[in-house]
């Protein structure tokens, strides 16, 4: 039998796919809290049982995304270094699995690249930290490489972990908008060679 803490998460899930469609749709400001409470197939007072507002909810959204997005990475540098792999190999995996999360939650995506660039929002503090757990991860397996002589210690680690998340977001919704006709394989192959050359300094 399902706990109330499982029913409850679940409909926070549904919630947060309905909020996160609707407002890629039609943005934050048009949309509605009885809108996102009809997309997720409950009552309007469920929506208020779960969060205070609809700032609450899509603040505790980003929230929930990014933290997908982080455990997806961290567990990719996991499995690279339980398998004997080398930071780079680390990089590339982390690389892989933010292509699939981006391709798994295109919506969410969009949205989270769209909030980083505004500064009037009530969560923008909360975007900040999120942000930089995600980085955080990428910064520790460049830190590590630095330090362990596999990578150049001339590498800006904040700098450059911030550079390759950024870069496969932007390059993620790029195939997604203008080259849909490209594979995973194809995306992820273009943006290993980048890492190959530039992070680890040899040719791919």
């Amino acid at each position: 039998m399902e706990s109330s803490s499982t029913r409850r998460q679940a409909t926070r899930a549904k919630l947060y796919e309905a909020a996160v469609t609707l407002i890629a749709e039609k943005g934050f400001s048009a949309t509605t809290v009885d809108e996102i409470a009809e997309r997720a197939g409950v009552a309007k007072g469920t929506v208020y049982y779960n969060f205070a507002s609809k700032a609450e909810l899509f603040e505790e959204l980003l929230r929930h995304g990014v933290g997908l997005l982080t455990a997806s990475l961290r567990d990719a540098a996991e499995r690279a270094a339980a398998e004997g792999g080398s930071k780079v190999d680390a990089l590339d995996r982390m690389i892989r699995a933010g292509l699939v999360f981006i391709d798994t939650y295109p919506a969410f995506t969009q949205l989270y690249v769209a909030e980083l660039w505004r500064t009037n929002r009530a969560w923008q503090s909360t975007l900040m930290v999120v942000r930089q757990q995600a980085v955080a991860v990428v910064e520790d397996v460049l830190r590590e490489g630095v330090e362990n002589g596999e990578l150049s210690s001339e590498i800006d680690v904040p700098l450059t972990a911030a550079a390759l998340v950024g870069m496969v977001l932007v390059a993620a919704l790029d195939w997604q908008a203008f080259q849909p006709e490209r594979t995973i394989d194809d995306v992820h192959s273009a943006l290993s060679r980048l890492l190959q050359g530039r992070v680890s300094g040899t040719r791919a």
